[in-house]
């Protein structure tokens, strides 16, 4: 599988990433090629998984990190999609309110859902706010 990055000059990358040989010690490979000179790193099947892992949950900072800073809405006012601010990634998966009563289904990054009432004016910060409809 190949496909390019783009390094901190604005120069494509291309980047390789192989599966090994199965065997009793199986390893997978990522070559970055030039202009960043020639890289070559191999790690088990797990290390590998953890990398991506990793690299999901920095795309995911990134694409939820807003350029004006976090921004406080009510519960009653939140919207599927947003994200809160906090040490971990929990996206808002659904909203119902009952008078009120705002019944928020939250998404942690992991994938696992729950959902908690609150107090429609309660104060809710946002690490990203989504615009559109609910």
């Amino acid at each position: 599988m190949g496909s390019g990055i783009t390094d901190a000059d604005g120069h494509e990358v291309p980047v390789a990433v192989t599966p090994g040989e199965a065997g009793p010690d199986p390893r997978v490979s990522l070559t970055l090629g030039p202009p960043a000179g020639e890289l070559l790193w191999s790690c088990t099947p797990a290390a590998a998984r953890e990398l991506a892992a990793a690299l999901v949950r920095a795309a995911e900072e990134s694409e939820n990190a807003s350029a004006d800073g976090p921004v406080t809405v009510g519960a009653g006012e939140l919207r599927r999609g947003d994200v809160r601010d906090g040490d971990r990634t929990m996206t808002v998966d659904g909203v119902r309110t009952d008078g009120a009563t705002a019944h928020i289904t939250w998404k942690s990054g992991e994938g696992r859902t729950w959902t908690q009432s609150y107090d429609v004016n309660t104060a809710i910060t946002l690490r990203r706010r989504l615009s559109g409809s609910r």
